[in-house]
């Protein structure tokens, strides 16, 4: 699968994810040269819903097929931290009376990856017995998270098994600015090098 694969209907995109994730090479992290086994899945923005959809049915193939994923959805996570910490109602209430600069400083802070978010991810890892971790919720969580942070901090809390994070625009790699991530197709989301395009892996 090369660069043609926006072109492809989801239905056979999801085909090739089950075909590469259900493989041994993949589990067991072959191949990977010894770089930490993440991988980007990347889709175009407006196939958002059915992305959710089809990942979901995903998840269930994969089931029975005897590979159990996690999923975390960022966005559903951000909230929980926030409702345990006790401030939900209040950010919401404060949402239309405060900048949206300001905001941004506040969420970042009490979302902060390395202090917040990872942790709470790594607890889910060490709870729910799983094969592979599956993070979405990415474009929902943009600009409060940025998933550059959340790769670069889960590289030592994951790298046990693979991890595939669902992106809502392009990860691109070019001779003059290397790899990365450009949210939404046009929100340069920073430099990651580290993650394999999983469109190019080998079912």
């Amino acid at each position: 699968m090369r660069p043609d694969v926006m072109r492809m209907s989801l239905k056979d995109r999801f085909s090739h994810l089950f075909a590469v994730i259900s493989g041994e090479r993949f589990l067991k992290k072959q191949g990977l040269g010894n770089e930490v086994p993440f991988f980007i899945c990347s889709y175009a923005p407006q196939e958002a819903v059915d992305v959710a959809r089809h990942t979901r049915s995903l998840v269930k193939k994969l089931e029975s097929a005897g590979v159990r994923a996690l999923e975390v959805n960022l966005y559903d996570l951000s909230i929980t931290l926030l409702k345990e910490r006790g401030i939900w109602d209040r950010i919401l209430a404060m949402e239309t009376s405060v900048s949206k600069a300001e905001l941004k400083e506040l969420l970042q802070g009490v979302l902060d990856p390395a202090e917040r978010l990872v942790p709470a991810i790594a607890a889910r890892l060490a709870s729910e017995p799983h094969d592979v971790l599956f993070l979405s919720g990415v474009g929902e969580v943009f600009p409060y998270i940025r998933s550059h942070n959340v790769l670069n901090n889960l590289q030592s809390t994951a790298k046990d098994k693979p991890t595939v994070m669902f992106f809502p625009g392009e990860y691109t790699h070019s001779p003059e600015s290397g790899a990365s991530l450009d949210l939404f197709g046009r929100l340069h989301d920073d430099k990651y090098y580290r993650a394999f395009n999983i469109f190019h892996c080998e079912a």
